[in-house]
């Protein structure tokens, strides 16, 4: 029999028990719908936090204080980290860093009649080169007014909006309150986007001489400092760097424990991707005994149809058939079933994923390679499970399949 012979008549065969077939499909369909959902899930989260981690910079690392331990054990209390810390970073590093202190308290914002509440930073002016920061108006502020202890204020992307809805260029001069302290804006940050758990956009950002005398009462102690490189190369010696000019302002030995934290946006996505691995692995597990069992269906039912089609089987062989004809026509059967079931799959997959994003907020992406892997299961599945059937279609003796009743 020629392959469009093979072809015609197991399509015929198809489409004599079409209901069965469909229900036959349905667990491929399953299989590979959640296959291609959960992928695109996963594809979409690794996305969006790559894009989160992008806007925090890959050249960053951020020092936070640790617990202070004694032979190993941790006392329970954070260690303190000072300004003296970050001025040794800034004046002892090989200049290849930049550096800016942080100290941040959430505080509330009045402007005439309108009133927020919002993360205050107290930065240094290189705050905003390291983190890329731009303006849609006004100017950031500078080291005089740091060293001076200005009352000036660069306000986050959405505080206009927050603040009566007031244009920004409208805002540039104005005076706000921040805790009650009168501070003139100077400037307004374009948009950022969320930067992992940071929102910049509703931050308001001040000099931090004046976060620490003015608004803090004279608190010196610091939330975390930031440290940038100018290429991602540089990130490993800058750890380095830091680490050594850290243990000794803090009069750490070599080989104790450091009393600090040294953390870099790579190490968060490594992490993250880590971790969506192995749940987007668990998911395709899970998925994967969908398809199993959709396998196992197609195989019942081809068994099932082999025992119905044994009279025509024989019919077939005693006109010529041979052996390979006859289990060429199961097999195709089998497999076209599979790619069906594989190509529906992709198609409610892909509708599952768009769904959730426009019901639910949630990014996904389906990848292409996702989508050919899985009509490739698709059909290794119906070529594993759709085999037996054939082969035991194709060895029936002629003489006994035409007795068969």
């Amino acid at each position: 029999m020629l392959f469009f012979e093979i072809l015609m008549v197991s399509l015929g065969a198809i489409r004599t028990n079409l209901l069965r077939s469909a229900l036959t499909t349905l667990g491929i369909v399953i299989g590979i719908a959640a296959v291609i959902t959960m992928v695109a899930l996963g594809e979409g989260a690794q996305q969006r936090v790559e894009q989160q981690i992008n806007r925090m910079g890959t050249t960053v690392l951020t020092i936070r204080p640790g617990q202070q331990m004694s032979h190993g054990i941790s006392r329970g209390d954070t260690q303190r980290m000072t300004m003296e810390d970050a001025f040794a970073l800034r004046d002892n590093s090989s200049g290849d860093l930049t550096v800016s202190p942080e100290q941040q308290s959430r505080l509330q914002i009045t402007y005439l009649r309108w009133n927020s509440n919002n993360q205050v930073m107290g930065v240094w002016p290189e705050y905003f080169q390291i983190y890329r920061h731009s303006l849609v108006a006004g100017r950031l502020f500078n080291w005089g007014e740091v060293q001076g202890r200005r009352r000036v204020v660069v306000l986050g992307h959405n505080l206009p909006e927050s603040l009566g809805e007031t244009p920004p260029e409208v805002l540039i001069g104005q005076t706000i309150q921040v805790r009650g302290i009168p501070f003139e804006v100077i400037g307004v940050l374009a948009e950022k986007g969320d930067a992992a758990w940071v929102r910049p956009d509703d931050q308001i950002f001040i000099p931090q001489s004046t976060a620490a005398y003015r608004v803090m009462g004279g608190r010196d102690r610091l939330s975390a400092i930031y440290v940038s490189t100018a290429t991602t190369d540089q990130l490993d010696g800058a750890y380095a760097e830091i680490d050594r000019i850290l243990r000794r302002e803090h009069r750490i030995a070599p080989g104790e424990d450091a009393d600090f934290n040294i953390r870099n946006s790579a190490d968060l996505l490594a992490t993250f991707n880590e971790t969506n691995q192995t749940f987007t692995m668990l998911l395709l597990g899970i998925a994967a005994v969908s398809l199993l069992v959709g396998g196992i269906g197609i195989m019942n039912i081809m068994l099932v149809s082999v025992t119905e089609r044994t009279r025509e089987i024989g019919i077939r062989k005693a006109m010529g058939a041979t052996r390979r004809a006859i289990l060429s026509q199961f097999l195709v059967e089998a497999l076209f079933l599979c790619t069906l079931g594989g190509i529906l799959g992709v198609a409610a997959g892909y509708g599952a994923a768009e769904m959730m994003t426009r019901m639910a907020g949630w990014e996904t992406a389906v990848r292409i390679d996702a989508v050919m892997a899985a009509l490739g299961f698709s059909a290794t599945v119906g070529l594993v499970f759709g085999l037996w059937p054939a082969r035991r279609a194709a060895i029936l003796d002629p003489i006994d399949a035409l007795r068969y009743e």
